[in-house]
C-alpha cells in the first residue's frame, strides 16, 4: 500500500472514532425505550456480545435473513448481503464461490481450494459441493471478515461465512415460513423442538422444502418450460441430552436431495467491445442442442456429536463430524449450437460429478471460564477427506480422479484484560496439510501428485474502550491457504496443475459503538494485506483449461462500515457499505486469453494477457446494502408493515485479464413485504417480490467458445406465512 494510503486509512478510521465519541459525549435527542438489540456472536468460539470483539464480524439475522430466502433461492442470495462478501457460481445451486474483502478463489472444479471457509454448526464444510449445503431453521448467519486461521485454520485466509441454526430447548418452540410466488416457486422452512425427557432429553426437528418448474424454453429442440425449475429437500434432527448440570451433549444427523438445473450458460448474449446484453438475450429461451437441458442432482447426509464438559473453571469441547455427498451436473457450456445465437466455433457439454466424498473432522477444545483478567484456550483439529471427481468431456471417454486430504493442527488463544478499558488478545496455531491425487480410470494416465507443507498463522489485537459504548481496536493476523492441486486438464489431455501455499498478513483498525442512547449501532473497519504467493485459477481461455498457478504477490486495502439506526419504534433503518481496492503483483504473470472478446491488457510474445496491476477477478470495487422497515398500528395487537432490501455492486472484473466485455459494474438488486404481523411474533402474512424491478444482471461469463454470460435470479413475486410458538 501506498504511504499516502496507509494514512488515509488511518485517518479515516480516526475520524470515524472521533465522531462516534462526540455523538457519544453529545445530549440524547431521543427517548430511551428503543434500542438497537444486543447481538451476540461466537466469532472467537465464544459467546459475547458483537460490540466487546476485536474481529470485524457482522450478525444476519431475522426480517433480513428471512426476506433473503423468500423466493427459494440456494446459499448464493447472502451475496452483497453483508459488507465485504460476494459470491457467485457457474454450477447451479451447487459449489458456490464466495469472496470476503475482494480475496475468492474463481476455479470452477469441485475439487477446488477456496480461501473463505463456511462452518456449520461448528463444522467445516471443505468442499465446495458441501459449502452448498441448504441453510433452513437458521438462528443467525454470522460473516467473520479477515484471516481467521488461529481459532480456524487453514483456508481462512478471507475469512469465514458461519451459520447457526436453531438448537433443541426444554421450552416448547416452533417456526415456520411458507411462500408460493411465480414460476410456482414454493418454499417452506421450518423446525419444531423441546423437552422429551424433561430436564434431561430436548430435541427439535427441522424441514427445508424448496421447488420451482421449469420455466425456460429451449427453441432448438422446440421443447417449452424444458429447465430452470428445481427441488430441494432438507431435513435435520438433533437431540440435546444434559443428564448432569456439568455434561451436555448434542446429536445433529442431516440430508439433502437436491434435482435441478445447472447453471445455464446463454451464446453471445454480449456483443464484442461492450459488456451490455443484446438481442441474443431473452431470459425464457435458450438454444441448447446439448447437455440434456442441463440437469442437476446431489444428496448427501451427516452427522456430528458437539459434547461439552464444564470442569468448573475450564470447560472441554469435543465436535466430531461425519459429511458425504454425490451426484453430478451436465452443461451445455457454450450456450447454444453450431447456427447460433451468434458464431459459435464449436460445441461444447460436459459433465462433471462426486461419485462419492467423506469427510471426517475431529476438535477437541478446552477453555477457561473465569471471571478473572485472563480467558484462555487451547485445542487441536484432525481433518480427513476422500473423493472421487468424474469429468466427461463430451468428446473422450470420461476421467476419474480420486483426491484425498489430510491435515491437522494445534492452537491456543488467551485474552487478558490489563485495565478496565483495554483487553489484549494473542493466538497461534501450527497446521500440517497433505493432498494426493491419482488417475483411477481415464484415456490420459498421467502420474500421481501430492503436495503438502506445514505453517504457523498467529495473530495479535488490542481492544480499548474509549467512552461509554465506543471502543476501538487494532489487529495484525497471519494465515495461509494451503497447497492445491487441480487435475481437471487431465480428463482435456494437459497435465494436471498445482500451486503452492498462499501466507497473508492483514493489518486492521476498526470501531464498535453505539450512539444516541444506543439507537444507534456504526461499526467500521480499515483494512490493508499482502499476499504472498496467492493461488488464482486461469480458467478459460481458448484452450479451456482451469490451471493453478501462482502469482508472487497480491495486495489490498479497504473500509467496512455496518450501521442499524432506531429512527421510532416503527421505523428501523440499516446499512452497509464496502470498498476494496485489490492488486496483482506479479510483472510476470500471464494467462491466456478468451476466444472472442477485446482483450484490454498488454500481451507477451505468446498471446497472453500480462495481468500484473489487474484487480483479483470477481472482487467488487464495492457493495451498498440497505434495508428499512416501517409499522403502523392496526388493530388491538397489530400491526400493518413495510420491508425492503436492496443491494449495490460496484465494478467486478471476471477474469484475471481485463476486457472491454467480461465484467459488471453498478449492478443492483431490491426485495419489497408488505403485510400484518401480531406485535408478540405469533404469525405474519405478506406478499412479497424478490427482484422486484426485474433486473438483468451478468453474474459470470465462460470465455473459452464466444460471448457466453450467465446472469442472475428473475423476478418473484408472491405470498408468504411466518407463525411462531
Amino acid at each position: 500500500m501506498h504511504p499516502s494510503t496507509r494514512r488515509n486509512a488511518l485517518s479515516l478510521s480516526c475520524g470515524f472514532a472521533a465522531l462516534s465519541i462526540a455523538i457519544a459525549a453529545a445530549p440524547a435527542a431521543f427517548a430511551q425505550d428503543t434500542t438497537v438489540s444486543d447481538v451476540i456472536v461466537t466469532a472467537q468460539k465464544r459467546a459475547e456480545n458483537l460490540q466487546d470483539v476485536p474481529v470485524s464480524v457482522v450478525a444476519l439475522a431475522g426480517e433480513k435473513l428471512q426476506s433473503t430466502f423468500a423466493a427459494g433461492d440456494d446459499i448464493l442470495a447472502l451475496s452483497a448481503k453483508a459488507p465485504g462478501l460476494y459470491a457467485e457460481s457457474s454450477n447451479g445451486r451447487a459449489a458456490p464461490r464466495f469472496y470476503i474483502r475482494g480475496l475468492g478463489n474463481s476455479d470452477f472444479d469441485l475439487a477446488a481450494s477456496q480461501p473463505v471457509s463456511i462452518i456449520q454448526d461448528d463444522v467445516v464444510l471443505e468442499n465446495v459441493v458441501l459449502k452448498s449445503s441448504p441453510i433452513y431453521d437458521l438462528d443467525q448467519v454470522e460473516v467473520l471478515r479477515g484471516p481467521q486461521g488461529t481459532l480456524f485454520g487453514r483456508n481462512t485466509t478471507a475469512g469465514i461465512v458461519k451459520f447457526d441454526t436453531v438448537k433443541p430447548s426444554e421450552e416448547v418452540k416452533g417456526r415456520a415460513a411458507a411462500t408460493y410466488g411465480s414460476y410456482n416457486t414454493l418454499t417452506f422452512d421450518g423446525g419444531v423442538g423441546g423437552a422429551i425427557v424433561p430436564g434431561k432429553v430436548a430435541g427439535r426437528a427441522s424441514l427445508l422444502v424448496q421447488h420451482r418448474d421449469n420455466w425456460i424454453n429451449n427453441a432448438f429442440t422446440k421443447q417449452k418450460d424444458a429447465l430452470g425449475g428445481f427441488d430441494e429437500r432438507a431435513a435435520r434432527l438433533q437431540v440435546l441430552f444434559t443428564p448432569t448440570e456439568a455434561l451436555s451433549a448434542l446429536f445433529n444427523v442431516h440430508g439433502r436431495d437436491l434435482d435441478g438445473t445447472a447453471a445455464v450458460f446463454r451464446a453471445n448474449i454480449l456483443t464484442k467491445g461492450s459488456n451490455k446484453l443484446n438481442a441474443n438475450y431473452d431470459r425464457k429461451t435458450v438454444y441448447f442442442d446439448a447437455g440434456g437441458n442441463n440437469p442437476q442432482k446431489y444428496k448427501g447426509w451427516g452427522t456430528s456429536a458437539n459434547i461439552g464438559y464444564d470442569f468448573g473453571d475450564v470447560t472441554l469441547t469435543s465436535i466430531t463430524a461425519y459429511e458425504e455427498t454425490h451426484g453430478s451436473s451436465r452443461g451445455d457450456i457454450d450456450g447454444g449450437n453450431l447456427s447460433g445465437p451468434g458464431f459459435i466455433p464449436f460445441p461444447s457439454e460436459s459433465t462433471d460429478g462426486i461419485k462419492k466424498l467423506d469427510q471426517v473432522t475431529q476438535e477437541i477444545r478446552l477453555a477457561s471460564d473465569t471471571d478473572g483478567p485472563l480467558s484462555w484456550q487451547v485445542g487441536g483439529y484432525y481433518f480427513d477427506a476422500s473423493y472421487q471427481i468424474r469429468t466427461d468431456p463430451g468428446f473422450a471417454p470420461a476421467t476419474t480422479l480420486e483426491q484425498k486430504n489430510t491435515a491437522w493442527a494445534v492452537f491456543g488463544q488467551a485474552s487478558y484484560k490489563a485495565t478496565e478499558a483495554l483487553t489484549l488478545t494473542g493466538g497461534l496455531r501450527y497446521t500440517s496439510d497433505d493432498k494426493d491425487m491419482k488417475v483411477v480410470s481415464g484415456p490420459n494416465p498421467a502420474a500421481a501428485v501430492s503436495v503438502s507443507d506445514e505453517k504457523v498463522s498467529w495473530d495479535l489485537s488490542a481492544f480499548y474502550n474509549v467512552a461509554d459504548n465506543v471502543s476501538v481496536y487494532g489487529k495484525v493476523a497471519s494465515g495461509f491457504r494451503g497447497p492445491s492441486i487441480q487435475g481437471r486438464d487431465i480428463a482435456y489431455f494437459s497435465p494436471a496443475s498445482t500451486a503452492k501455499s498462499e501466507t497473508i498478513m492483514s493489518y486492521e483498525l476498526g470501531l464498535k459503538s453505539e450512539l444516541l442512547d444506543r439507537r444507534v449501532r456504526l461499526n467500521g473497519a480499515v483494512f490493508t494485506y499482502t499476499i504472498d504467493d496467492p493461488q488464482f485459477s486461469a480458467v478459460g481461455g481458448g484452450s479451456n483449461s482451469n490451471r493453478l498457478i501462482n502469482a508472487k504477490k497480491g495486495e489490498a486495502y479497504g473500509v467496512e462500515l455496518d450501521g442499524e439506526f432506531v429512527v421510532s419504534p416503527n421505523l428501523v433503518l440499516t446499512a452497509g457499505y464496502s470498498y476494496s481496492h485489490t492488486e496483482i503483483k506479479d510483472s510476470t504473470l500471464a494467462v491466456a486469453v478468451c476466444a472472442q472478446c477485446t482483450v484490454t491488457d498488454a500481451k507477451n510474445a505468446a498471446g497472453q494477457a500480462l495481468v500484473n496491476g489487474n484487480p483479483f477477478p470477481n472482487a467488487p470495487e464495492y457493495t451498498l446494502d440497505f434495508t428499512a422497515r416501517y409499522s403502523v398500528p392496526f388493530g388491538a395487537d397489530g400491526e400493518l408493515f413495510a420491508f425492503t432490501d436492496w443491494k449495490v455492486q460496484g465494478l467486478t472484473n471476471f477474469f484475471l485479464y481485463e476486457s472491454k466485455e467480461f465484467y459488471s459494474k453498478g449492478d443492483f438488486e431490491g426485495g419489497l413485504k408488505l403485510g400484518y404481523a401480531k406485535l408478540d411474533g405469533a404469525w405474519e402474512a405478506a406478499v412479497f417480490a424478490r427482484n422486484i424491478t426485474d433486473e438483468d444482471n451478468l453474474k459470470g461469463a465462460i470465455d473459452f467458445n464466444n460471448l457466453t454470460s450467465f446472469v442472475n435470479e428473475p423476478r418473484i413475486v408472491g405470498v408468504s406465512l411466518n407463525v411462531k410458538m
